[in-house]
């Protein structure tokens, strides 16, 4: 059988304790192995290894990885906690456009907000 670089290998033990729980919030965010590893400055390498092992990311790390998945530090190092309810507001991709968004002068972020609000406006009528 051909490989499929799109399908995950199957692990051949059970997945620790604290691979488990990255997993689950990492699929929570809607987000692959390579987009977290994008978002947080790491390799997908680092994500699968994390992914499988029964210890967390590096503390350096913590913190970024936690603000991406939209979760408090301590909800990643506790993977016996019940699931936390996730935070409003964007994840993933569109999280890091809107942090970059934020920095930018206050009026091309009006030009911003002009053209998505004028997308989402079309989008709501064609649904209708």
């Amino acid at each position: 059988m051909p490989y499929d670089a799109c399908m995950p290998r199957q692990l051949s033990r059970p997945r620790p304790k604290h691979g488990a729980h990255l997993l689950a919030l990492r699929q929570a965010a809607n987000l692959s192995q390579a987009e977290l590893a994008e978002l947080i400055g790491e390799t997908q390498r680092n994500i699968a290894y994390w992914e499988q092992s029964d210890k967390p990311p590096r503390s350096d790390l913590l913190p970024r990885l936690a603000e991406v998945l939209g979760v408090r530090v301590e909800q990643l190092l506790m993977p016996d906690a019940p699931a936390p309810r996730r935070r409003g507001g964007p994840v993933g991709k569109v999280r890091q456009l809107f942090d970059e968004v934020a920095r930018l002068p206050r009026r091309q972020q009006n030009k911003v907000v002009e053209f998505l609000s004028a997308i989402v406006s079309q989008y709501r009528q064609e649904a209708e």
